[in-house]
């Protein structure tokens, strides 16, 4: 799968993403045709080879006339909506700028609509959003990765005042993200470039799993002795989902007080709405009582969701959440025929590897049942028939189902 992983060990911001993508090769004058047709004010970006600490690297400079206008997020969206660029370009970058709406909402305390960005709705940033999102689709990234993100250290004057680094904007965005700060002062990361990082980004994985196919730099504007203030960006392949740092919230809550008829009918509302997965445990609680322990795993967005189901469903009167690290195979389905019919096979692999089949439990509890054999028999004869198909492949691990 054609990723792009973003080695933030300089921060990250808006121009380092654009110029970073230059130094990978995206089209200099392709790119600029298009975000020229971001109305209502012309823009020009000029791209310099730069050397950041004896590394070669593309800097990034925007130039638009100075504006004073202060955009809420609707006019923004409508700003990208009428520029000459694909659906997919617009659908991103719009999803980059609700995700910088929704931080600076939960910082002020207002509406997310009610918004008026200031640093972050200047044109130059917009421009370095769409930008970044039409170079994605130039270089055809399928996946984005990223590393920590190296923040900076010290103060920064914004419009409200100074605030500390990493400001309050930054601190919501990089909420679930791991972060970190060095003796290097300044603001290196910025709302604009976490808010880009964040949003296109599916988890972290380190990019020795990644074959390089490409490495650019994007400069960073300031210049530091004996450190390189730049964004690295790795253009290569990786395995479909591997290793990816797959943040999701497990909630649990103790009961010894509820009907079994309620608690199945919990875990499967906890499924109808969305649950990675859910399960009882038994318990023993206080006093000696038999009790179950409820565990729900979800994504961290749906975490409000399934509290709220255990508080209304439940006779709970308090959750448990924290947050846990999924890895996951690279999975895949494939069909194979048997004399007892065509049954479906879910693959894992690692490292391209098939190192798990599972023959689909529907297909072959019918099958079993129509020829009047026993569930083991047709799963045998799945498993078999895989084997034939894969006999080209080293060191298959198959799995016996579950009965």
């Amino acid at each position: 799968m054609r990723t792009l992983y973003f080695d933030c060990f300089a921060g990250v911001s808006g121009n380092m993403v654009l110029g970073g993508l230059v130094a990978l090769g995206v089209d200099r004058d392709d790119l600029v045709r298009q975000l020229r047709t971001l109305a209502p004010v012309h823009c020009d970006i000029e791209f310099t080879d730069v050397d950041r600490s004896g590394i070669a690297s593309v800097h990034a400079k925007v130039n638009v006339p100075d504006e004073t206008n202060h955009r809420h997020l609707s006019h923004i969206e409508g700003i990208i909506n009428r520029a000459d660029v694909s659906p997919a370009v617009k659908e991103r970058a719009k999803a980059i700028f609700r995700r910088l709406a929704e931080a600076e909402a939960k910082v002020h305390g207002v509406d997310v609509q009610h918004i008026h960005f200031h640093e972050v709705g200047a044109m130059d940033a917009i421009v370095d959003i769409v930008g970044s999102c039409i170079g994605f689709e130039m270089l055809g990234i399928e996946r984005f990765a990223c590393s920590k993100i190296h923040v900076g250290s010290g103060f920064v004057d914004m419009a409200h005042g100074k605030f500390p680094v990493p400001p309050p904007a930054v601190v919501e965005l990089l909420n679930g993200i791991p972060y970190y700060s060095t003796e290097i002062e300044g603001e290196l990361a910025t709302p604009t470039g976490v808010a880009i990082v964040t949003t296109v980004c599916e988890g972290r994985v380190g990019s020795s799993e990644i074959s390089a196919e490409r490495v650019g730099y994007g400069a960073g504007t300031r210049e530091y002795k004996g450190f390189p203030n730049a964004l690295r960006l790795i253009l290569g392949e990786s395995a479909n989902a591997l290793n990816t740092d797959d943040s999701t919230v497990l909630i649990e809550t103790n009961i010894d007080d509820l009907s079994p008829q309620v608690l199945g009918y919990v875990m499967d509302r906890a499924f109808d709405l969305g649950a990675l997965d859910a399960w009882f445990t038994p318990i023993q609680m206080k006093k000696n009582r038999p009790a179950v322990l409820v565990s729900i795993l979800c994504e961290r967005s749906d975490r409000d969701r399934f509290i709220e189901l255990l508080y209304t469903e439940t006779s709970t009167l308090g959750v448990r959440t924290r947050e846990v690290e999924r890895e996951c195979l690279e999975r895949e389905v494939v069909t194979v025929e048997t004399k007892f019919g065509a049954v479906d096979v879910k693959i894992g692999k690692f490292n391209g590897r098939v190192v798990n089949v599972m023959p689909e439990y529907e297909p072959v509890r019918e099958l079993a049942r129509k020829h009047g054999v026993p569930f083991r028999v047709v799963s045998d004869a799945v498993l078999e028939a895989f084997r034939e198909r894969q006999s080209s492949e080293p060191q298959v691990a198959v799995a016996a189902p579950k009965v």
